[in-house]
């Protein structure tokens, strides 16, 4: 009997990171409220994340809409952006640095192991580094255990691989 299995990862698309970078650079360039102030957004180092600088600490939040809204259209999650940083106020202006979240912690995978195990104890799981490999013999059970998982409010990004 075949057997089908799946990867569950947590990972983002360098292209369309820089996409969204783009186009809310663009969208800072040409916005009325922005006009005469420090506004911007740049790459952190090995464009590893975004770093947002702004008047105030409400220019900021407005610059990090921008990127929300931008990650939404190009259907990316915003999950991927880490805001544990503290913003740092100096010299008249506030400075955020907003890594990418890259790859499963081991207590995520547990989870979703754990999750799986709880509702879906037809599949097997099994966590293999930064990745949960998700076996069965049913195609459709995969089907629901991404379904079940999309439904979850996870604090960070889903994303299903390698389907065989």
């Amino acid at each position: 009997m075949a057997t089908f299995s799946f990867d569950i990862v947590s990972e983002y698309d360098k292209a369309e990171m820089n996409n969204a970078f783009a186009s809310t650079e663009r969208e800072i360039g040409t916005r009325y409220d922005f006009k005469g102030t420090p506004a911007a957004i740049a790459w952190m180092a090995d464009k590893a994340g975004y770093k947002i600088t702004g008047a105030g600490q409400w220019q900021c939040d407005a610059v990090l809409d921008i990127v929300r809204k931008k990650l939404a259209s190009r259907e990316q999650s915003a999950k991927v952006l880490d805001l544990s940083k503290e913003p740092v106020e100096a010299n008249l202006k506030t400075t955020w640095e907003i890594p990418f979240k890259n790859g499963l912690s081991q207590d995520n995978a547990k989870l979703i192991s754990k999750k799986l195990r709880d509702e879906a104890p037809k599949v097997k799981s099994q966590i293999q580094g930064d990745t949960v490999r998700v076996t069965s013999t049913s195609k459709d059970e995969l089907q629901n255990v991404m379904t079940l998982l999309r439904g979850e409010d996870y604090d960070f990004a889903l994303q299903f691989i390698n389907f065989r």
